[in-house]
């Protein structure tokens, strides 16, 4: 399952506040560093690291996959593995067990209960 890609409500509410702020004036300048084109940068600042952990999240999918795709094609080989060793020196044998396979002869039997009969 893909991660969600993340959004930002404070981006957002920067950027209709921006668009505020420069209707004032463009080069508004409130002191102690608070201009216009400072915020502007703050915003393209933030935008830019969102963007680039989006795209990093896709790498991480795309691992992820990678990884999943793997796993199923290990499982697959250490199937035909237990199986092979099964077939060469029974599934009855400690070889069978050591390849991880269940012995034949210790498997538990299913215990069938009677069925109930309604009045």
């Amino acid at each position: 399952m893909a991660k969600a890609k993340r959004k930002s409500k404070v981006i957002e509410r920067a950027q209709k506040r921006l668009s505020g702020l420069e209707s004032i004036s463009p080069a508004l300048d409130l002191g102690n560093g608070l201009t216009v084109p400072n915020y502007s940068a703050a915003i393209v600042s933030a935008v830019s690291k969102l963007d680039s952990y989006n795209t990093l999240l896709s790498t991480v999918d795309a691992a992820l996959n990678d990884v999943q795709a793997q796993e199923k094609i290990l499982r697959e080989l250490s199937e035909r593995m237990r199986e092979a060793v099964g077939s060469v020196y029974g599934h009855d044998s400690n070889e069978y067990e050591k390849a991880g396979g269940v012995r034949k002869s210790e498997r538990k039997r299913p215990v069938r209960k009677p069925k109930k009969t309604t009045p």
